[in-house]
């Protein structure tokens, strides 16, 4: 097989990606407990002390549940980028297979706060996860929040891929520096802040949506639709409730471009594969 053949560019990728997803999902994690803090609660249930700020919510998280649940849902979450790596010809598309995944992750990132709110475990694993939303919602209901669900992915990978290209370049041309870990780190940074900030209002209300609660037909009990969640959360808590979670985006996003790049380009170099 070429080192310069599209398959191996996936490989190359995928093992980037898995790396980068090890390294960062405890901020991941984070992020969704934050971004349902100040969401309306089920009145038949006592409701927990809310967690306050990225920092306090990890070390609660690591205090109430303990430190492997930081990692609760990578599973998931590698096999969404694996899915979405099968299918980066098509963008979107790709990231729309892989939204049941996403699904899963999210609903089990919220099984410790469920515990402390008093409320019955929902799921017990990934399998458990599947056949539980497949009884209830059907096929339709292994997609809800893939709207959003897709817009961020295609934001973050607008605003990370073209950052980095951009950066790089730019840095190569104006400035003494080469092509080198330091200018690969550099133009990481610049795109994980860029995909940060283009991709959290997305982010935020795919993660309302899939932790819902839902009726016996699949139907969200809290929105109705992808609109509905945007109008209800600006409403209730304001424009900048759409950046809840930005921090833990952010310093997630910083060192999982970070790794990715790096990654990325030492295996470019030790195959042979031109730089793009």
């Amino acid at each position: 097989m070429s080192p310069h053949s599209l398959p191996t560019k996936f490989v190359l990728t995928a093992c980037a990606a898995t790396m980068a997803e090890t390294v960062t999902f405890p901020l991941d994690l984070t992020k969704t407990r934050l971004q349902i803090q100040g969401e309306a609660v089920d009145r038949f249930y006592k409701t927990a002390k809310p967690y306050r700020g990225m920092v306090k919510t990890a070390i609660g998280i690591v205090k109430e549940e303990g430190v492997f649940k930081l990692w609760q849902g990578v599973t998931p979450a590698i096999y969404r980028h694996i899915a979405v790596l099968g299918g980066m010809s098509a963008g979107a598309l790709g990231q729309f297979f892989a939204s049941p995944t996403d699904l899963v992750k999210v609903q089990m990132q919220m099984e410790g706060r469920r515990r402390l709110e008093g409320k019955p475990p929902r799921i017990h694993g990934v399998y458990h996860a599947f056949v539980k939303i497949l009884s209830e919602g059907g096929i339709r209901g292994l997609w809800a929040g893939w709207i959003p669900n897709v817009q961020r992915a295609a934001l973050v990978s607008l605003g990370d891929l073209t950052t980095y290209d951009m950066v790089k370049h730019f840095l190569l041309r104006n400035t003494t520096l080469k092509d080198s870990s330091l200018c690969h780190g550099l133009s990481s940074i610049c795109a994980g802040l860029v995909a940060a900030t283009m991709g959290t209002p997305a982010d935020v209300i795919k993660t309302r949506i899939m932790n819902q609660t839902r009726d016996k037909q699949g139907r969200g009990l809290l929105y109705t639709s992808t609109y509905d969640c945007l109008k209800q959360t600006i409403k209730r808590e304001g424009l900048l409730s759409l950046y809840k979670g930005f921090l833990p985006i952010w310093a997630r996003m910083a060192p999982w471009s970070m790794t990715f790049w790096l990654t990325f380009e030492q295996i470019r170099k030790l195959t042979g594969i031109n730089s793009f």
